[in-house]
């Protein structure tokens, strides 16, 4: 990595943005935080992180909506989308998570527990390309 890639860590749990986030660090990425969607779209617009990984399941606006919001918009429509999701392995059985289709604009997925080697791993793939 030439320059340091910039990532924000979205999710109401404090501990798991913690510890993303300190995993992050230590791979030398450039880290923001934010614990709702709401203040997610607010510093995805002010900062323009190259990547966001964002829990589905949040007070405020959820990460299907800022998924949306982000992809939908030809300024930040680049920055690429990892969600986390408790639900990821019943999305079809899931009212929550179905929504028209909105999961393909995500450019991936974990499902939680996180395996934060995984995503460490993933995020390093959609950073590089």
């Amino acid at each position: 990595m030439s320059e340091k890639q910039f990532v924000l860590v979205v999710d109401d749990d404090p501990d798991l943005v913690e510890a993303v986030s300190m995993k992050l660090e230590a791979l030398e990425y450039r880290v923001a935080k934010a614990y709702d969607g709401e203040e997610a779209m607010e510093k995805i617009n002010e900062e323009k992180p190259d990547l966001v990984i964002l829990d589905v399941m949040m007070p405020r606006k959820n990460g299907w909506e800022v998924c949306e919001e982000i992809k939908n918009n030809p300024d930040l429509k680049k920055i690429s989308v990892v969600l986390l999701t408790a639900v990821a392995d019943s999305v079809k059985t899931t009212s929550y998570t179905h929504h028209d289709g909105k999961t393909t604009l995500a450019d991936d997925y974990v499902p939680k527990p996180i395996d934060l080697d995984k995503l460490m791993e993933i995020v390093k793939e959609h950073c590089e390309s």
